[in-house]
């Protein structure tokens, strides 16, 4: 299938115009004209992802993080970053992102997330890139619980005053998404849930009576990668499309971090 269908497919997904202006989302390494057999989805393009690229002789990777996310005024094949786009380029593979759209877009990340995590009635807040819905009430421990079990996390970050509380309004942002604390607490969300919170912030939430879990930057958007690939299976399926494409997900994805 040539690239270029596929590209106004992904800008189906995922409108670039719901970018950050700081983001770097589309077509980042390749050309629209050149055809595509086999598509990987991913979270990060790492050298893990790579070396399977070139070994399975992939086409196009497809992630969620930019590859290239700041200006690059040099390539150095001796850093990793370089030796990484040598690696890319010379076994020509092509590279897709779909970020801070895919965030916002409706069937997302955050869609996805709220899904896991068993919201209903969701509606989108915080720029459009978070959601906040409704569960049955449970307490925070249990709630906690869910979180961690659902997100296959090995930890989390529990802030609360009280773990027997009921709530059942709740508020999500994958990623880095602890600067809208104030505005999922004025919303009325009882628990915020998102990842990378400092400790000043964690405070903030606290003093605001906002109950709030940091599952990680990983787990809360590596539901993503399942779910688009499965997307764009049935996708490509149809009859409008004559020519089979080969989609493979990455279920290997690991967290960075590890809790010892």
């Amino acid at each position: 299938m040539e690239m270029q269908k596929i590209l106004q497919v992904l800008e189906d997904i995922a409108p670039r115009e719901l970018a950050e202006d700081w983001d770097n989302p589309g077509l980042l390494i390749g050309s629209p004209y050149r055809d595509v057999k086999k598509i990987l989805i991913c979270l990060d393009v790492d050298d893990r992802i790579v070396e399977f690229a070139c070994d399975n002789k992939i086409d196009l990777i497809i992630s969620h993080h930019p590859v290239i996310f700041n200006a690059i005024k040099h390539i150095r094949f001796d850093l990793p970053l370089g030796k990484r786009i040598e690696k890319i380029i010379r076994n020509g593979i092509m590279i897709f992102a779909a970020h801070t759209n895919l965030d916002a877009a409706n069937g997302g990340v955050n869609d996805v997330l709220a899904e896991r995590l068993k919201l209903t009635r969701t509606e989108p807040f915080a720029e459009h890139l978070g959601r906040i819905g409704f569960i049955e009430k449970i307490s925070v421990k249990d709630f906690a619980d869910r979180v961690k079990k659902n997100l296959n996390a090995d930890h989390i970050r529990l802030v609360t005053a009280d773990e027997e509380q009921k709530i059942s309004k709740i508020a999500v942002v994958s990623g880095a998404g602890a600067e809208f604390i104030d505005e999922a607490k004025e919303l009325g969300a009882e628990m915020f849930v998102t990842s990378d919170v400092r400790y000043h912030q964690a405070q903030h939430a606290f003093e605001l009576g906002l109950n709030l879990i940091d599952a990680g930057h990983f787990y809360t958007e590596f539901p993503i990668v399942h779910a688009l690939a499965e997307r764009l299976k049935n996708i490509f399926s149809q009859e409008i499309f004559n020519r089979s494409v080969e989609i493979i997900e990455d279920t290997n994805g690991k967290d960075f971090f590890r809790a010892v």
